[in-house]
């Protein structure tokens, strides 16, 4: 296994595993601006190796920049597929090189992410990874379901809850913990848990109040991007899940968990490096209430001031599928009802996601206030 610091390390690694490719590569895509890696991909197709990419149908920078990537890469020969919209976010970066060699990032495929963010990425040939992943391609680019059984590759919202609470709950002894993001509760009480039992948590990133006995510091050297833990000196596990519910339970994550002792040496050897240089959390009331109604009703109003008029989206969405047809039986009732679903999720995946950072934020600025 090898292992991928950023952003000591740059993109040559990524580019020079594309570089090695002789039949394939395989590579799902959420965030993309890095012209070296695409570069890379258009040479491969040129020395006649199949490539494949995985775009997300959206994230939050809107699916302009995605669909540019998409005609790009089609113009370059690259067969590009987009993921389902059934999950709230396809957020997974993963690559597959030859069926042979598996790179699992916390990282976007960005210039902010690999050269100014402090993240990790590994290379495993670890067989069952490999195959779990390359099947998780075929179905997502498929649009199939996918079931696992791997402890190893943890997929959202499929393993990751339990893979998760499994690796921290069998920390005896030291548990180091990178997150921007850590609010499940669940997995808050499992952190606080094995404090309480006597086992060295630190966490460099947020927590959603403070679980008692573990210790918290804001990254201040580096911008923070990964989702990176080590336990007791040996296993690792990297990956894009933070240890919130919405990246557990509803969205497209993968990550990998392994034991390692030289990989778990060198992140813990960087967390110390990072540790050290961090800010240290004043101590926060554990889920300190918040006036949640009062929020609720502000947010939903601010909202619906924002939308556009209905109407005219609507009237002129009908028109351009069904106005040239003579005979069209529209049932109002269930349009309403089909209409009122899709609003409701696409509505849904912004609120949620920019709500909950919006909570931590406040949190945040509450605690360097005090």
């Amino acid at each position: 296994m090898k292992l991928l610091i950023q952003p000591e390390e740059g993109v040559m690694p990524l580019v020079k595993a594309i570089a090695s490719a002789r039949r394939s590569v395989h590579i799902a895509i959420f965030r993309f601006d890095q012209r070296e890696i695409e570069r890379a991909l258009a040479n491969a197709v040129s020395r006649g190796v199949s490539v494949y990419a995985l775009i997300a149908h959206t994230n939050r920078a809107g699916e302009e920049s995605l669909r540019k990537l998409e005609l790009r890469l089609l113009a370059a020969g690259v067969t590009v597929a987009r993921t389902a919209d059934d999950l709230i976010r396809y957020h997974g970066k993963w690559m597959v090189i030859d069926g042979q060699e598996l790179h699992v990032l916390a990282f976007n495929f960005t210039h902010q992410d690999i050269e100014h963010s402090r993240s990790f990425g590994v290379m495993t040939k670890n067989r069952e990874a490999i195959r779990e992943a390359q099947r998780l391609f075929e179905c997502d680019t498929a649009r199939q379901p996918f079931e696992t059984s791997s402890s190893s590759l943890l997929v959202s919202p499929l393993n990751a809850r339990h893979e998760l609470a499994r690796f921290i709950q069998a920390a005896k002894k030291q548990l180091i913990v990178y997150d921007p993001k850590v609010s499940d509760r669940p997995m808050i009480r499992l952190l606080a848990e094995r404090a309480k039992a006597g086992v060295d948590v630190r966490i460099i990133g947020r927590v959603s109040g403070r679980p008692a006995g573990v210790a918290v510091r804001k990254l201040t050297n580096h911008r923070l991007h990964t989702r990176s833990m080590v336990r007791d000196g040996s296993w690792v596990f990297v990956g894009s899940q933070s240890l919130r519910g919405m990246e557990l339970d509803e969205r497209r994550e993968v990550g990998l968990i392994f034991r390692d002792a030289h990989i778990a040496h060198k992140v813990r050897e960087t967390f110390e490096e990072d540790w050290e240089a961090a800010e240290q959390m004043p101590e926060q009331p554990e889920f300190e209430p918040l006036p949640t109604d009062l929020i609720a009703k502000k947010v939903a109003k601010a909202v619906s001031k924002e939308l556009p008029p209905v109407a005219p989206l609507l009237d002129g969405a009908v028109q351009e599928l069904v106005g040239g047809l003579e005979e069209v039986d529209l049932i109002p009732e269930e349009v309403q009802q089909i209409v009122k679903g899709v609003v409701k999720e696409a509505v849904k995946e912004v609120v949620k996601d920019v709500l909950e950072e919006a909570v931590i934020k406040t949190r945040g600025a509450a605690s360097d206030a005090a």
